[in-house]
């Protein structure tokens, strides 16, 4: 796989709207089989990238290749071998489950035959066979992701663009998303995914990038980006106050880095509970304490602050 040729690479890569560098020049490369995450804070440029990915909005400056072509010229040619899985579901209401694949297939010049079976193994695949003649408006939020997700391959697309899959769904409907992801890739499929979802990115993702203000602060799989920016536990500190600021002096050489929340304080460490018994051997009370083991949400949290972006 790392020999292969990218599936998509990009190089100084932006995208302006007027004044605006949504994405400000960056490198990104998506090799064949894996799946690839963009994670980032609202605004922080994935969806401009991912637009840019599917051939649907123009690059304003560097360079993108798509499957060894060129997004602006090749446009077309590009969208027939990929497949899209929209933030929000775009299904039709009004005809059958089965239906929605099988007027999807005409896009690309699929014949009925082909889109009637295609649609039938594909309703297997998600689940979704006993729902065939059902109509869309009565389906859960979980069987319209699944849906929509059977609709993004009904061209056997070689790459999927899936953005934020299971915003919105409860944790069941997720993990069967997440096994239908994980099952695609095993068949060679390459997925490139937005997500909010650190759990998410850690499940399914072999390498992502971290976006922060149009530009790439990190790159890597889950676990070299945790092993780089964080550590390998966090103890989580609660103190009977209304101030937990007070207590901080009292911590200090304790772990790597020490920060500050309005209702905790988090000691990032190599060992939590050595910490632990330090803090007990500094005459500190704490009304609860926690040790885990670090994780992307720590990484996505340091390295793009904790502000909300609106």
């Amino acid at each position: 796989m790392t020999t292969a040729r990218p599936l998509i690479q990009a190089r100084g890569l932006v995208k302006r709207f007027g004044d605006f560098a949504a994405v400000d020049g960056i490198d990104v490369e998506v090799r064949p089989g894996e799946a690839f995450g963009f994670l980032g804070p609202n605004g922080a440029g994935k969806s401009s990238t991912m637009r840019m990915i599917g051939c649907v909005s123009p690059p304003s400056g560097g360079e993108l290749r798509i499957l060894d072509l060129d997004p602006v010229r090749d446009g077309p040619a590009i969208r027939a071998r990929l497949g899209v899985c929209p933030q929000l579901d775009t299904l039709d209401p009004e005809l059958t489950v089965r239906e929605n694949l099988t007027s999807y297939a005409r896009y690309f010049g699929i014949p009925r035959r082909v889109a009637r079976e295609r649609a039938a193994e594909l309703l297997d695949f998600v689940q979704l066979a006993d729902r065939a003649e059902s109509k869309v408006e009565p389906l859960s939020g979980g069987m319209k992701r699944r849906l929509t997700i059977a609709r993004a391959l009904v061209n056997n697309p070689v790459i999927v663009l899936l953005d934020e899959p299971t915003t919105g769904l409860d944790p069941q409907a997720r993990h069967l998303v997440w096994e239908r992801l994980f099952r695609l890739k095993q068949q060679g499929v390459t997925l490139v995914l937005t997500t909010h979802y650190m759990d998410e990115a850690e499940q399914l993702c072999d390498r992502l990038v971290v976006m922060d203000g149009g530009r790439i602060v990190a790159e890597g799989s889950p676990r070299a980006l945790i092993e780089q920016h964080s550590t390998r536990e966090v103890v989580e500190l609660r103190f009977a106050a209304e101030s937990q600021e007070a207590f901080a002096g009292k911590l200090g050489g304790l772990g790597e880095r020490l920060e500050v929340l309005p209702d905790r304080i988090l000691l990032y460490v190599a060992d939590g509970d050595a910490a632990v018994a330090e803090v007990t051997a500094r005459g500190l009370v704490p009304a609860s304490v926690l040790v885990r083991r670090s994780g992307l949400e720590d990484v996505f949290l340091h390295l793009t602050g904790r502000t909300l972006v609106d």
